[in-house]
């Protein structure tokens, strides 16, 4: 199983273990249940920059977000999926709804968003322009999401590679 040495509660614990090197590249997400959309949308953000946080949502913020059974998995577990990925650098977890506060202290270079958002849309999108960097938006792999997963799961169908 992967460390979690690179799990850090708080974006405080994050900037003292962490000597901030070259473009860093922020996204986040709940990350319920990892599927081959997510591993490539992660791929393509480590590819933006030189270091890549995710931004996970807690469990308290998932279940605000995405309602009663959610999540499927608790934060370690996603995490420690997470960062069994080689495009993941270190993981930083949030209690909020957005990651507004964690993009306002990590000070990204580079904000990714999945491509169902719209420039307008994207939490902290004007705290990281205001400050010289940019957003990217990446297009979806499609056929996956987690939500999809799990109607599959529940109805008995199971989970293929579409």
């Amino acid at each position: 199983m992967p460390s979690l040495i690179r799990f850090f509660q708080t974006p405080e614990a994050f900037l003292a273990a962490t000597p901030r090197r070259g473009i860093l590249c922020f996204t986040n997400g709940c990350f319920d249940l990892l599927h081959p959309g997510h591993v490539q949308y992660l791929a393509d953000a480590r590819a933006l920059g030189d270091f890549l946080v995710v931004g996970l949502n807690s469990d308290a913020s998932v279940a605000r977000l995405k309602g009663p059974g959610r999540p499927l998995q608790d934060e370690a577990a996603r995490a420690a999926v997470l960062l069994g990925l080689r495009s993941v650098d270190a993981v930083v977890r949030f209690d909020e709804d957005t990651p507004l506060d964690l993009i306002r202290a990590l000070r990204p270079d580079v904000l990714v968003k999945g491509g169902d958002y719209r420039p307008e849309t994207v939490v902290g999108r004007d705290l990281v322009e205001d400050r010289g960097g940019r957003l990217v938006l990446v297009p979806f792999l499609p056929g996956h999401s987690t939500s999809r997963i799990e109607q599959r799961i529940l109805s008995g169908r199971g989970v293929t590679l579409e």
